[in-house]
């Protein structure tokens, strides 16, 4: 039976939203079912309480991070997008702590049946094999190296590296195997691998992209509540690149009408920080996310909702979003048009106009895999 299409089954006004107390901390309101489930959550009502005939309320608990691993047999992933600059990736992860109400990585946990909501940040799935099968994949005969990107699904550097590291034993094998890789995070926690990075960096084997979407340190807390908060990810920066490693700052993404005002002081600051370069992303609504950026909005920014959804649809042609290769970054249209114009007047301003150093590939090469047998040289 074919998948059903992804519906709300109440009112718009009426969303399956969970109660504030179990979402404390957390980015999305909602835990709405994922659009290939045949059944979907519901709300009751909206006062968020329960009378259990005890003389009281049932009082929800916080929703606690769980942590499941992920078995999966290859790591690295692999992509023919025209408009990114890589082809493969590596996501030790899955699902992302940080919590970004934006991030256009949610609807991919409805493929494992849970909800691009709030299951998204606290379900989540860890790969402690991705070294070892990292390492399978690059001594096959057949592979051919070309920069491996990390980043651009989930946060390799989100809370979970600090038990799990499994980020760091990738740069491990990557190192070792004299590959390129190019890393983009929210998380502070980057400049713990800065040995492993810099090491890499002398060879022209690394680059790093900090992603900063506002300098609000209360607004940064709502949209993005367990990332670092945006001072760090710029003393990041600063810390990166003084360490010799190429850092640039990724303004993504752009939210029209809500953090549009801010590019030319993220840029300014990410420079005055030691950043090399400069990218952005205009705000994206693909399947799952254009309700969930509603509800969002709707709950912490009401006297802006309306206009900020009405900037993305004047970017997107009059839809909340459009996947058309080439386009779909940055959006079409006047205001899309300006918002480009700005952008790139501000980083020639700020001198972060220049593109990284492309990473090297001619290091490349298999270590010897250790012989239980003596040499009998």
């Amino acid at each position: 039976m074919a998948p059903r299409p992804f519906q709300h089954t109440g009112p718009q006004t009426n969303p399956p939203t969970v109660h504030p107390d179990a979402r404390r901390g957390r980015g999305a309101i909602t835990n709405e079912s994922g659009r290939f489930e045949a059944q979907v959550r519901v709300t009751q009502d909206d006062d968020f309480t329960f009378d259990d005939g005890w003389g009281g309320a049932e009082v929800a608990e916080p929703t606690r991070t769980t942590v499941e691993i992920d078995t999966s047999r290859t790591i690295i992933a692999r992509n023919q997008s025209p408009d990114v600059g890589f082809d493969r990736s590596i996501n030790p992860y899955r699902g992302c702590e940080h919590g970004c109400f934006y991030c256009f990585a949610r609807p991919t946990h409805a493929y494992l049946g849970l909800s691009p909501g709030l299951d998204f940040e606290t379900r989540l799935f860890a790969k402690p094999d991705a070294p070892a099968l990292l390492a399978d994949a690059l001594r096959k005969p057949s592979y051919k190296c070309r920069m491996i990107a990390m980043g651009t699904n989930t946060d390799p550097y989100q809370p979970i590296e600090e038990r799990y590291a499994i980020t760091r034993d990738i740069l491990k094998v990557l190192s070792a195997f004299g590959h390129p890789v190019g890393i983009v995070t929210k998380a502070a926690r980057v400049t713990r691998d800065v040995n492993l990075l810099a090491d890499m960096a002398a060879r022209g084997l690394a680059h790093v992209m900090l992603s900063v979407t506002t300098l609000d340190h209360r607004l940064a807390r709502k949209m993005e509540p367990r990332a670092s908060t945006p001072q760090r990810r710029l003393e990041a920066i600063r810390l990166l690149s003084s360490a010799g490693i190429p850092t640039g700052v990724m303004v993504a993404p752009i939210i029209p009408g809500l953090t549009d005002h801010e590019i030319e002081p993220i840029l300014e600051a990410a420079a005055a920080a030691g950043a090399r370069t400069a990218g952005y992303v205009m705000l994206r609504l693909p399947h799952e996310i254009k309700d969930l950026a509603r509800d969002w909005l709707q709950e912490n920014v009401p006297d802006r909702a309306a206009k900020v959804i009405s900037h993305v649809r004047d970017t997107r042609g009059g839809k909340d979003y459009d996947a058309t290769f080439g386009t779909r970054m940055r959006g079409t249209g006047p205001y899309a048009d300006l918002i480009d114009q700005r952008f790139r007047k501000a980083a020639r301003r700020f001198g972060i106009d220049r593109k990284l150093a492309p990473l090297r590939t001619d290091l490349f090469q298999r270590p010897e895999v250790p012989s239980p047998q003596l040499s009998l040289i």
